[in-house]
């Protein structure tokens, strides 16, 4: 394991997205029968988490994530449990290192039932705030979606939303034609998928 986080230092010379397409395509495939969280079924599965908590794979995705937010005047980013909590934790020291005051959160699935009985965990979001949605992948949108409810709830602008891979199964289109902006980092014909 030391090996291998040594050797992936000296690559940082690619491009952040370069590292992260290498790191995908070795890592985050199997192939095979598998019903998908949308309940259909599929002949392969993507698990975003074989990079998003990878240590190369988690500075790589940060690093492309800031790269695509900071012309657009965001200062929060999330998502819902469990896809994007590995990818806010990534960001929160790589936008330190880069001196970002960037709010990150975590979208829970359902309310606490005890203490402040939050949805939203986290720094406090005001209506005032620009947002950014983030999930390690798209297929048909729900988790993006409760996402966005929640952030709307507060009366925050949802500025884009960002993947790391879109399966290409409606899930963009849909959120965009409620008037989102979909950033997909690659899609599965990246893949040759």
């Amino acid at each position: 394991m030391d090996n291998e986080i040594r050797r992936t230092k000296l690559n940082l010379d690619q491009s952040y997205q370069r590292v992260l397409y290498k790191l995908v395509k070795e890592r985050s495939f199997k192939f095979g029968k598998f019903i998908l969280s949308s309940g259909r079924e599929s002949n392969y599965y993507f698990d975003g988490k074989q990079v998003t908590l990878h240590p190369l794979g988690a500075y790589a995705l940060a690093k492309v994530i800031i790269e695509k937010i900071k012309d657009e005047n965001i200062n929060a980013a999330g998502g819902l449990t469990i896809g994007a909590d590995p990818i806010v934790g990534s960001l929160a020291p790589v936008c330190y290192l880069e001196g970002l005051n960037l709010k990150l959160f975590i979208v829970r699935k359902s309310a606490k039932e005890h203490g402040e009985k939050r949805i939203i965990e986290g720094p406090k979001l005001l209506p005032s705030d620009r947002v950014a949605i983030l999930d390690d992948v798209l297929t048909t949108g729900s988790s993006i979606l409760k996402a966005i409810e929640a952030v709307k709830d507060i009366g925050c602008l949802v500025v884009k939303i960002i993947v790391l891979v879109d399966r290409l199964e409606g899930g963009t289109e849909k959120i965009e034609n409620m008037g989102f902006k979909v950033d997909s980092i690659f899609t599965l014909r990246d893949f040759g998928l």
